[in-house]
């Protein structure tokens, strides 16, 4: 695989190439190769949801190839990541599909390339995931693993030499660079110096091969500098900037990268002066965070303002979050009434999360209650210094360090967030800073998770309390139905169906749907509905039963609309009159499978004009027959005729199986109910009548 990935990288020509494998569970992908880059920068790329707006995620997920031509249309198309990867780049993500989709080809050049891909590129890309798809498949028969193998490997691509001693590097930058002073390996180390670097850096070759720049020279230790290295190797494209060497000692350093390395050229400026000191500014003593840490914060920080709900946020920071600090443990807790109950974990056993959960706001068990109460983090780098204060903790939860984050918001509390790790883990002052901003990010996530979510709930109720519980049962009339709420904003409509008994010859069916998706359209469609009822129950024919509704709706003046469909079915005449109210016509399927919608002229929306008038139709009740009432929600797509739409609704329910009607109806549901966003909310009705028909097994 490692022969193979490195092949696909090097054939098409790519500086940096990246594989991605899909998880078990088909929620997230993860970076199992890479190539032409130091892992550290892949880190907060090394889980990426299959849900998230990036471009190795829609390669999986759509099963097409991606192709981002420049920074430009990364900004447009995927400005998140375009956010965290803002350098002059192209790329294309290619999903790697075999018997089944396994992930996806990650690969990157510099922006120096066509800003197309030729059909010979698109069909060479295609042909080597298909490649790595046949070696996975091999690899499964033989009993390895059907997804991630473990931790990220990072292999060479095979063009030029690793600098592996100060003469190969030499060697490699005399290459790259006439007139050498120093060279840096892709990972940022010192592989070559020349005395005249030395002179000007400050440092003898002892002290810089092997080391990082901005280690080994303090007066490079800023994030500024470090970009400027991620953007030479990112883009491998020359990067030029201005340093001071204290006190007064600016070099202009210029950066030649290539796939084996960057050439680095030091000269004096000797133009720029250096500037004043501020009066009585203290020395800086923090040390800033590294620019991948600056990233990475960047990228988490975006990702936590799409999440939604609670378990979303548990999700993110289990996902990303705790792979980029390296943690192996995650307890998520919130303040609720005095205590802390954990709303999510990760690499904990159920009985440690049973004696974990619920415990006081002031407990003295683990460092949690303090941190929240404080809000101050608490680290522990060994279970030797957490016993000391902690005593029983370490036994419980089994981890070997910790970092106990206060999730506070507003300066309210809103729960701890834990990172635990397996090994002793020395907690950088870098990392704590970094830690200490992220848990204001997730504690603000987790607020507005948590008020989405009992939103959520009260609109669910509020829907589910408004739709009828079951449907009543009548003599000879199978019945199944459905109600699909929209996907944006909060999961409620205005939708409605229902079935009326009407003694023992006849029922009534209606539908309808109440203009927007929320509060006060599902509390209007309760008010339609319950009018409905209300005029039905008493034996008035379907075009009145429209009109009295008609008339309350306006008299209420809500200020919405509504579509409504009512039919009314005479078993003993063994006729169906229906009456419209600017609804979609019901759609009519025969015994023989023939299927056609109902012509049935409609009147105007209800809730507009006092004086509408509603026509009627009639149609034979003939054995057999059944009839589909739908809301709008389930034909209309943007782009597609509304007649086009209802033809292929009707195609479709003339091949369905009307042997189970819930099955019937969750087969004509299956394009939308598997559909990751719906605009409008969906209710279907189902009716077949029995009465008269003759059993299959005397036909």
């Amino acid at each position: 695989m490692d022969t193979a990935f490195a092949e696909s990288v090097r054939g098409t020509g790519a500086s940096i190439g990246a594989l991605y494998l899909l998880a078990p569970d088909g929620q997230l992908l993860h970076l199992d190769l890479l190539c032409g880059a130091p892992a550290e920068f892949a880190a907060p790329w090394a889980r990426v949801p299959v849900a998230a707006p990036a471009p190795i995620a829609v390669a999986v997920r759509e099963r097409r190839l991606v192709w981002v031509g420049s920074q430009d249309e990364m900004a447009r198309s995927y400005p998140r990541t375009a956010m965290v990867l803002p350098y002059p780049l192209a790329l294309v993500a290619a999903p790697v599909t075999g018997s089944r989709i396994w992930g996806a080809l990650l690969l990157v050049w510099p922006a120096t390339r066509p800003p197309y891909m030729t059909d010979r590129e698109r069909g060479h890309i295609e042909s080597r995931c298909r490649r790595l798809a046949r070696i996975l498949e091999e690899g499964v028969e033989r009993g390895g693993p059907r997804g991630p193998g473990g931790r990220l490997r990072v292999v060479a691509a095979g063009t030029g030499r690793r600098s592996t001693s100060p003469a190969m590097a030499a060697a490699d930058f005399a290459e790259r660079l006439p007139g050498g002073s120093c060279a840096l390996d892709l990972e940022g180390h010192f592989t070559y110096v020349s005395a005249g670097a030395c002179e000007l850096l400050g440092r003898e070759a002892g002290q810089l091969l092997g080391t990082l720049p901005w280690q080994s020279l303090r007066w490079l230790d800023d994030p500024t500098y470090e970009d400027r290295y991620r953007a030479a190797v990112l883009s491998r494209s020359p990067v030029s900037f201005t340093a001071c060497r204290p006190p007064d000692g600016w070099l202009d350093i210029h950066l030649y990268p290539d796939a084996s390395g960057i050439s680095v050229r030091v000269v004096p400026t000797g133009t720029r002066p250096p500037p004043a000191p501020a009066p009585g500014a203290p020395p800086r003593t923090v040390t800033p965070a590294r620019a991948g840490r600056l990233y990475q914060l960047t990228h988490l920080a975006a990702a936590l303002t799409e999440v939604v709900g609670v378990q979303d946020v548990v999700d993110l920071v289990a996902d990303q979050i705790m792979p980029a600090f390296g943690a192996q443990g995650l307890v998520l807790s919130t303040a609720d009434f005095g205590k802390l109950r954990i709303t999510g974990t990760r690499g904990y056993t159920p009985e440690t999360v049973e004696r974990l959960d619920a415990l006081p706001l002031d407990t003295r068990f683990t460092p949690a209650g303090h941190a929240l109460g404080s809000g101050i983090p608490a680290f522990f780098s060994d279970p030797e210094e957490m016993r000391r204060l902690y005593p029983e903790a370490p036994h419980v939860s089994g981890k070997q360090a910790w970092a106990f984050l206060p999730l506070i918001t507003s300066g309210r509390p809103v729960g701890v967030c834990v990172l635990s790790y397996e090994r002793p883990h020395a907690f950088a002052a870098e990392e704590r800073a970094v830690l200490t901003s992220l848990a204001g990010l997730i504690a603000q996530a987790l607020d507005r998770a948590r008020l989405y979510d009992t939103k959520h709930e009260l609109a669910h109720g509020l829907q589910e309390a408004l739709l009828p519980r079951t449907l009543p049962q009548v003599g000879g009339l199978r019945v199944a139905a459905r109600y699909l709420p929209a996907t944006r904003g909060m999961d409620i409509g205005g939708d409605f169906y229902d079935l009326i008994r009407l003694g023992d010859t006849a029922a009534a069916a209606v539908i309808g749907d109440v203009q927007g998706h929320n509060v006060a359209a599902a509390a209007l469609m309760g008010q339609v509905r319950t009018g409905v009822y209300a005029h039905a129950a008493l034996g008035t024919p379907p075009d009145e039963v429209l009109s009295r509704t008609n008339r309350l709706l306006i008299g209420l003046d809500p200020g919405l609309f509504t579509s409504c469909l009512y039919a009314h079915l005479d078993f003993a005449r063994r006729r169906v009159t229906l009456a419209s109210a600017g609804h979609p016509p019901p759609l009519l399927r025969l015994p023989d499978r023939g299927t056609r919608p109902v012509t049935v002229p409609p009147g105007p929306l209800l809730g507009i004009d006092p004086d509408a008038v509603f026509p009627l139709t009639e149609i034979p009740l003939t054995p057999g027959l059944l009839l589909a009432f739908y809301t709008d929600g389930l034909i209309e797509t943007p782009g597609v005729d509304l007649d086009d739409s209802i033809a292929h609704l009707a195609h479709h329910l003339a091949r369905a199986d009307d042997r189970d009607l819930d099955l019937l109806v969750d087969d004509l549901l299956g394009e939308v109910s598997s559909t990751a966003q719906r605009p409008d909310d969906i209710a279907l009705l189902v009716l077949q009548n029995e009465r008269g028909r003759r059993p299959e097994n005397e036909i």
